[in-house]
């Protein structure tokens, strides 16, 4: 079983590098709104911020650690939150790309996707007729033949550069059974230690389908692999965000919510912040009988370096 949690932990994954600007206007693209949206989830109840970068100019997905570090700092002075930064990046990205930022700030935390896989965004294509940039369209409908690359010599990479060299830990993005397989030979080799954190992730085309039964499958599986050394959350795209997320915290689990993930608050009605999601995930949680962890709870949960020890 996965380990026992006195509370819960809500990460909030701020702007990612899924969604497109005209998808939403909440949506945060300068560093000024990427700081701004972070902190005020963090005031809601998140105590993990999940970051990616976007051009100022165009809000296309950049991995420039210029731009992280317009607004990491900020984040950093404001609130108490664990900052945790991505490696998986965007489309077309390098892995040499994705590293930069996180080399960059050292951070507590960051994301590790756990396998290559396709990453299929072009169905949204579809949806408007209108962009507000050039470049959104052709991102999205390329990505019919885009494989997101993440092979084993990838993953051993950054569990070295990151975990070994600044003492990061990770957020452990598995978005298929599989997944869950490849961390475990990770384990088996020393190079993950207990406890970590296991994002099982449903509804993203080209990863495990957003069926139920699929969250008990994966955790049956993550029990099974890792018993009591691993801490469980879940995230769903889209519109099973948040009935996914509140089954997951009925099996003991954590949470993952934010505009990346989902650009909605209820069906149809897009969200008009991340600390509204936040907000409406912590309302939920509060009425079933749950706690929400604080981050200093979180950072002992996953026995984080602290953030005294991050470069920004």
């Amino acid at each position: 079983m996965a380990r026992k949690m006195d509370k819960i932990i809500i990460t909030c994954a701020v702007t990612g590098g899924v969604h497109t600007p005209t998808m939403s206007d909440a949506l945060p693209i300068t560093p000024d709104e990427i700081a701004r949206q972070s902190i005020e989830a963090a005031e809601a109840g998140a105590s993990i911020i999940h970051l990616h970068a976007r051009d100022p100019e165009t809000g296309r997905p950049t991995p420039d650690p210029e731009v992280f570090m317009q607004f990491l700092p900020r984040i950093k002075q404001s609130t108490d939150a664990v900052v945790n930064i991505t490696t998986g990046g965007g489309l077309g990205m390098t892995i040499e790309e994705r590293l930069a930022a996180a080399l960059r700030a050292s951070p507590e935390m960051c994301s590790l996707n756990m396998g290559s896989m396709n990453f299929a965004l072009h169905p949204m294509a579809k949806k408007f007729n209108e962009w507000k940039h050039d470049w959104e369209k052709p991102f999205l409908e390329s990505s019919d033949d885009f494989i997101f690359r993440n092979t084993f010599r990838d993953i051993a990479r950054v569990l070295r550069e990151l975990g070994d060299g600044h003492g990061t830990r990770f957020e452990h993005e598995c978005y298929d059974i599989g997944h869950l397989y490849n961390l475990a030979y990770f384990i088996d080799a020393g190079l993950v230690k207990p406890p970590f954190l296991v994002q099982s992730i449903f509804g993203i085309l080209g990863g495990i389908g957003a069926e139920m039964e699929n969250v008990m499958f994966m955790k049956q599986t993550a029990d099974r692999l890792f018993g009591a050394d691993y801490v469980w959350s879940v995230l769903a795209a889209g519109r099973y965000q948040m009935p996914f997320v509140t089954q997951a915290a009925m099996l003991g689990g954590n949470v993952r919510v934010g505009l990346e993930d989902s650009l909605h608050i209820a069906k149809g009605k897009l969200a008009g912040s991340n600390a509204e999601q936040v907000r409406k995930v912590r309302r939920i949680l509060e009425e079933l009988g749950h706690e929400i962890a604080s981050p200093a709870e979180a950072r002992a949960a996953l026995a984080l370096k602290g953030g005294d020890m991050v470069k920004f």
